[in-house]
């Protein structure tokens, strides 16, 4: 994968740069061998789903590119965490991305291989289930509730202002409307949902090729 105007060795300073100017404790030295150790295998991570978001140029990887920067983020945090239990230079990553992209995206949440964030202010993922092919818009929240843990399918959207509570299920190639919040409830497989009276929701069909504008698939 081709890192625009950066080489490996340059976009290690470059984030060892950033963290140095959010996170300004003096242990910068410790962040770049952490970042060192496990850069290529994020970078790998990201090559995967670069090449699955139809936005995006495959084989191409942008650092000024802000939904790929924050997804990139968290897939070295994350990656630093599974491979060694790193948590120092994980959680500067975390705050990072959180200071950068405004999102609360922390690194022991485990994402699917492939996700595309269409606007990543206001963004906020709990500890849950989450399906390969995940479309993320801002202000959407996907929130645990004590042990009820929300379940996501596969090739779902999730449009902006929306939320995900406690015990929900949502199903396969399932849509949220803007503004649809989903407390404790059931999406079923290939529908639209809208809010309806109350707490209710409605569904329509979905768009067969609505992931089109995702996904290569």
């Amino acid at each position: 994968m081709k890192l625009l105007d950066h080489t490996r060795e340059s976009l290690i300073g470059y984030l060892t740069a950033q963290c140095a100017a959010i996170v300004p404790d003096g242990r910068e030295g410790e962040f770049r061998k952490a970042v060192d150790a496990h850069i290529d295998e994020a970078l790998e991570r990201m090559h995967v789903c670069i090449n699955a978001c139809a936005p995006w140029r495959p084989d191409q990887f942008n650092v000024l590119q802000s939904s790929q920067h924050c997804i990139f983020l968290y897939y070295l945090s994350n990656t630093m965490y599974r491979r060694s239990g790193e948590t120092a230079a994980a959680t500067r990553l975390f705050l990072m991305n959180k200071a950068l992209n405004g999102i609360d995206l922390f690194y022991e949440i485990q994402m699917p291989p492939v996700f595309y964030i269409g606007h990543s202010v206001g963004i906020v993922l709990a500890k849950a289930t989450y399906g390969n092919y995940l479309v993320l818009y801002q202000n959407s929240t996907v929130g645990r509730h004590k042990d009820q843990i929300p379940v996501i399918g596969e090739r779902v959207v999730i449009y902006p202002n929306c939320a995900v509570i406690g015990r929900s299920v949502i199903g396969d190639d399932a849509v949220l409307s803007q503004g649809t919040s989903a407390v404790n409830k059931t999406v079923p497989a290939g529908v639209i949902a809208f809010r309806s009276s109350g707490t209710d929701l409605a569904f329509q069909p979905r768009p067969d090729d609505l992931l089109k504008e995702y996904f290569r698939l």
